[in-house]
């Protein structure tokens, strides 16, 4: 045997076996001999040792072909759902409202594509969707499909009406004006992408927590759709077409007058299930799971591309990733308006049963302060304090002016002001919360002195609601609003 030294590869030793006598026969390709690191050949691999290579190697190949299959699928899903190209998925930018703290999303929600369903293009679920970019919160609040609401260039109709009559951007105009609230951006999803999603992650956990010991049954939910809904209190997985039945109970009685169980209060608890599978659906998007299997995360873009249109770019949705991801889900609040009693029922001029403001029907103040005190940074507005004023100095207009002067300066809620009875020589703060909103307390301390009183003096019972009553005296102390 004769060993030539291949000077194009010092590592490798090439072998020519020579050829024997007899029949002439082609001579071998060099074969080629690993050397270990003193330079002397390595013994041959084993058979074992050939398949686990060849084994690895396919599975490095099915990896790599199916990430390229999945990094497919999100540009095509994330630019027919978006606004912007391909290239906007390489960069972040900072998205409206980032610099200000806070990114707020209309949700809606509509059955478009469904074509056997009865006003399919309403959006019978809308909800504001709000990011503290600072302090990694958030919150979901519903609005109610019936409250009534002035649409501009159509007057007076349920806010679930709006979508078809201008698109969502009129639908954004309307939440801007009566909730006071700037809407960044907005997010149309019909049934499809609900019940596709839920599915692309392998279902989800949800807990049902029903006043009824029985759960919940809703009869409307048709065989079809797997229905009637039935589930029992306590955790629950739900596949994509249970979770839309879900979302879409609210024990209306069937034409033939049967009637489910466990939703008392029909479209609001219809509304906060929506709620609670949003964030349980958030929660299976961020677990550590699906990233690991491409087909589930492929049937996700699925569900996003055809199903939901929204005015975010493709650059903003990357940002929108990173921020939901560093926002834990027991720090998103689960909210509604009629928690605070804000909302009452009315029969509008045409027998329509819709909901409109505790305060008015066209009184939307008492929502926007609502609205304010959950997005502001200051702790006095967060507190949502309410405050009373009243007169016991013998000045004409102080309780007036003291009044606009803590609503416009200082942010702080006055429910009422007018005139005491008697007159009092210094200022008092009456604290009925007992030192339950201790930034408002400071405030008003600040301003008006430190003689505070915190039992329950008669007064208090003329002001049942409110949190502070502030009496001024005929000689102020020093910084006092005059």
């Amino acid at each position: 045997m004769e060993i030539n030294t291949d000077d194009s590869d010092p590592d490798v030793l090439t072998v020519t076996e020579p050829v024997g006598a007899g029949k002439p026969r082609k001579a071998r390709k060099p074969k080629k001999v690993r050397l270990d690191k003193h330079g002397n050949p390595k013994p041959p691999w084993s058979l074992r040792k050939k398949i686990i290579v060849w084994i690895v190697s396919v599975i490095a190949a099915i990896l790599l072909v199916s990430g390229g299959w999945v990094a497919w699928k999100f540009i095509a899903a994330t630019t027919k759902a978006a606004n912007g190209n391909i290239l906007g998925l390489l960069s972040s930018t900072k998205l409206k409202g980032e610099d200000q703290g806070r990114v707020n999303i209309l949700l809606a929600g509509n059955s478009a594509d469904d074509p056997g369903h009865g006003g399919a293009t309403l959006t019978d679920s809308i909800m504001i969707i709000s990011l503290d970019t600072k302090d990694n919160t958030a919150f979901a609040m519903s609005i109610p499909r019936d409250l009534w609401v002035d649409v501009p260039g159509y007057g007076y109709e349920k806010i679930n009406a709006v979508y078809p009559e201008g698109g969502m951007g009129l639908l954004e105009q309307v939440v801007d004006k009566d909730f006071g609230i700037n809407m960044d951006y907005y997010a149309l999803v019909d049934y499809t992408a609900f019940k596709q999603a839920v599915n692309a992650v392998g279902g989800i956990t949800v807990t049902i927590n029903s006043p009824d010991p029985r759960g919940i049954y809703d009869p409307n939910i048709s065989k079809a759709d797997d229905g009637p809904l039935n589930l029992k209190n306590g955790t629950q997985q739900l596949n994509g077409q249970t979770a839309l039945n879900l979302a879409r109970a609210r024990n209306d009685p069937t034409p033939s007058g049967q009637v489910g169980y466990g939703l008392p209060n029909g479209d609001f608890d219809r509304a906060a299930n929506q709620r609670m599978m949003l964030v349980a659906l958030k929660n299976k998007v961020f677990s550590s799971g699906l990233y690991t299997n491409p087909v589930k995360i492929g049937q996700l873009f699925d569900a996003i591309g055809n199903n939901v249109q929204t005015d975010f770019k493709t650059n903003e949705l990357r940002r929108l990733y990173t921020i939901a991801k560093s926002i834990d889900s027991s720090k998103i609040q689960s909210l509604s308006l009629t928690t605070k009693k804000l909302i009452s029922d009315y029969t509008t001029s045409d027998g329509q049963d819709a909901l409109v403001p505790t305060a008015g029907v066209t009184d939307f103040s008492q929502i926007q302060l609502y609205m304010k005190q959950l997005t502001s940074t200051d702790p006095v507005v967060k507190e949502g304090a309410q405050v009373v004023v009243l007169n016991a100095s013998g000045t004409t207009g102080l309780a007036k002016s003291n009044a606009s002067t803590l609503t416009t300066v200082h942010n702080i809620d006055v429910i009422a002001y007018g005139n005491a009875t008697g007159l009092y020589l210094s200022n008092e703060i009456i604290d009925t919360t007992k030192g339950g909103k201790p930034a408002t307390l400071a405030a008003l301390k600040q301003i008006y002195g430190t003689n505070v009183v915190t039992t329950s003096p008669a007064i208090t019972v003329l002001y049942p609601t409110a949190d502070f009553i502030v009496v001024l005296g005929s000689q102020p102390v020093a910084g006092t609003t005059k």
